[in-house]
């Protein structure tokens, strides 16, 4: 009878992991649609540039803070119903994306989709710490990358096509329409009854946010995080015109060479997240095989920055590659480091602060790249700057947080 339940346990937390990668990839899917219809809405509603970039950048305006209300949602109503009704919104939000005539409306529901979506991270976070054990944590966080990585590449691959078949209205009608399948499975699973492996004296009441900002570990995760993002953010946001237009690579070839970045991303992750595992599982301590995959990812990232500034063709197309290969390892990383800070009790209110203090650099990172380009008339200074901050991610990762292992969350008063 224990085999049977553990059996059914361990496939109900993998129809769970699956269907959370799915979610992410349509998370990133609907996110990056305006990105690759831009160039058709702005002609064909006269939109400026100036216009243009208030609407790329509204998405932010409500995810970032939404991620903090999220998370304190997921706590409160359960990570299943927030994520599910989320989801609902983020796509009906890109479905009437597609009737937008004008700016006003455009901007109304960018700024909904960005609220909508700040769901995601908080609401998986928390399934994942609360039914995924330490020894399949890595490898569960790496199928999360793998749905981020692969929404970015797809999302320009196919809407691209869909856009240039139909039109930019009908690439957000089937994208938003084909993401509210997702709610037919979703909303068939069956809870878990009990925490596999957490503490069953723990009390379901998450500490508040004042009791986890007063913790350096949270002020360690949301910085690495943030300089983890950074260059992220700069390759999402520029890598088709740093080819196209630095190097003089044709829309074919920066298309093969984007999705490449992609690709190499969401392998990396998955090979060394269950590299990860079988460490833990072995016995060595999951705080150092954290630490240690995560900091691989920052110098990677640094020399592949480093590659990108040098301005040598080359090189640069090299960086790039094995920049997939720091997105691979460092996705995984980071989320587990965070689920395991805060354990199960406390990873969708975590995880809310961690990703939306990350998420400022979805703000910053483009901006400061486009005037670094503006005042020097290339990219040698934006990835300098990207090099620099991932090496302050190392600080973070390995001097700011002690020790990577469970807090002691204070008990809530009795009632």
């Amino acid at each position: 009878m224990q085999a049977d339940a553990a059996r059914d346990q361990r496939a109900m937390a993998n129809r769970v992991v699956t269907l959370l990668a799915l979610a992410i990839f349509i998370n990133a899917l609907d996110r990056g649609n305006f990105s690759t219809a831009a160039p058709m809405i702005k002609g064909d509603l006269g939109l400026t540039n100036g216009e243009m970039g208030v609407l790329i950048s509204a998405f932010f305006w409500t995810y970032v803070p939404g991620m903090a209300a999220s998370g304190w949602l997921v706590e409160r109503w359960g990570a299943y119903r927030v994520l599910a009704a989320g989801l609902a919104v983020w796509s009906l939000a890109t479905i009437l994306t597609g009737f937008a005539g004008g700016f006003v409306s455009l901007l109304v529901l960018r700024v909904v989709l960005g609220l909508s979506e700040s769901c995601a991270f908080p609401a998986s976070s928390k399934l994942l710490a609360m039914y995924i054990p330490p020894e399949r944590l890595a490898t569960a966080n790496a199928w999360n990358g793998v749905g981020l990585m692969m929404g970015n590449g797809v999302g320009i691959l196919l809407g691209g096509l869909l856009m240039a078949w139909l039109g930019w209205h009908a690439l957000f009608f089937v994208f938003g329409g084909l993401s509210l399948l997702w709610l037919i499975p979703w909303l068939r699973i069956r809870q878990p009854e009990a925490l596999p492996h957490a503490d069953p004296d723990t009390p379901d009441t998450a500490p508040p946010f004042a009791e986890m900002l007063a913790r350096r570990e949270m002020w360690g995760a949301m910085l690495g995080h943030f300089f983890s993002n950074y260059a992220y953010f700069l390759v999402l946001s520029w890598l088709p015109l740093f080819l196209v237009r630095q190097h003089g690579y044709s829309i074919v070839t920066m298309a093969w060479l984007g999705g490449a970045v992609y690709v190499i991303a969401s392998l990396s992750g998955l090979v060394f997240g269950k590299m990860a595992d079988r460490l833990v599982a072995g016995g060595t301590d999951p705080g150092k095989v954290r630490r240690f995959f995560v900091q691989a990812s920052m110098v990677v990232a640094v020399l592949c920055m480093l590659a990108c500034a040098t301005g040598v063709p080359e090189l640069a197309i090299a960086g790039l590659l094995a920049y997939g290969l720091s997105n691979g390892l460092g996705y995984f990383s980071i989320m587990s480091i965070g689920q395991t800070l805060a354990g199960p009790r406390a990873a969708g209110k975590w995880m809310g602060l961690q990703n939306g203090f990350a998420g400022l650099a979805g703000m910053i990172s483009p901006v400061v790249t486009g005037f670094s380009i503006d005042a020097t008339g290339d990219y040698r200074i934006a990835f300098l700057i990207a090099a620099a901050l991932a090496v302050a991610g190392m600080a973070a990762w390995g001097v700011i947080i002690p020790r990577i292992a469970p807090l002691a969350w204070k008990r809530p008063a009795a009632s």
